[in-house]
This record gives C-alpha cells, sequence and structure tokens, in this order.
C-alpha cells in the first residue's frame, strides 16, 4: 500500500467514544453501531463549533498492539471553544508524524480492507493516535468516498 509521511498539527475533536477490541470482530460491530448512532440521534449536527464537514474515526487510548482493546471515536474536528455537552466527549489529536494513506470506494469494504493490509504492513506504529478522516460527509454515496487515514508513526 502507497503512503506518505505527513507532519499534522494538533487538532481539537468532539464525540462518541466507545472502548472495544478487534478480538472476535468485537470492533466491526461496535464501531458499527456507534457510527449509527453518532448519525441516527444527531450527535453530528448538535456539535458545535466545526472546522469543516468531514467526519473521523479515531483509534486511541491503545493498551498495547492493534489486538489489545482501545478507544474507538466517532467524531468532527472543532476550534479549541466548542463546547462538549454529555454523552459526547473531548479529545486532543497530538501534533506529530503519521503515515497518510488515501482509499476510495464503499465506506465499510475499503475501510475493513485498508486495516486487514496495514496490520501486515512492516510499519513502525507508535499505536496512539490513528484515524480515518472521511472528505465527502455530505456525499451519501456511500460506495463512492474517499478517505485519508494517518497512522501515527515514530
Amino acid at each position: 500500500m502507497n503512503y506518505e509521511i505527513v507532519n499534522l498539527d494538533k487538532k481539537h475533536i468532539v464525540g462518541l467514544i466507545k472502548n472495544t477490541t478487534n478480538e472476535e470482530e468485537k470492533s466491526i460491530k461496535d464501531i458499527g453501531a456507534l457510527w449509527s448512532n453518532f448519525f441516527n440521534n444527531n450527535y453530528y449536527s448538535k456539535i458545535s463549533g466545526k472546522v469543516n464537514n468531514k467526519t473521523i474515526g479515531l483509534y486511541t487510548d491503545y493498551e498495547g498492539e492493534f489486538t489489545k482493546p482501545f478507544n474507538f471515536l466517532t467524531c468532527v474536528e472543532v476550534n479549541s471553544e466548542s463546547i462538549v455537552q454529555y454523552p459526547l466527549v473531548y479529545k486532543r489529536i497530538p501534533a506529530g508524524k503519521y503515515a497518510k494513506f488515501i482509499i476510495k470506494g464503499d465506506i465499510q469494504k475499503s475501510v475493513a480492507l485498508f486495516w486487514c493490509k496495514l496490520w501486515k504492513m512492516n510499519l513502525d506504529r507508535m499505536y496512539s493516535y490513528d484515524f480515518e478522516e472521511y472528505q465527502e460527509n455530505e456525499n451519501s454515496d456511500l460506495k463512492n468516498q474517499e478517505i485519508h487515514i494517518y497512522i501515527s508513526i515514530r
């Protein structure tokens, strides 16, 4: 898989959080349910201070490498003054060095395939903050999306 090394500025994000694991495909169910909750209960529209119309899937608080538990957030980038109301949470993605991948296609199949390939790569991952940035949130064609994926590296 092709990628480029980029240095990102910090990002402030607000969204819903769920602790999960990749064991027995639990994360697939948990992440799908969290995205459904995020949109079906209008949390996306309730978040103030959005800096753009992109959504983010954030993987963080890893308890080890990818087979260990981690937190997943369905979220958006906000300015630092955003007001956060429960059950929404605030996190800051730190500035740093990331491997940036660009994938296109079906929102579920393309992302799942990406992670399966990434887990087999010899990439010096930090397992700190990894995220998917969905570029076309207003495009309702879920089979034709562009997604930028950032993996924190040393």
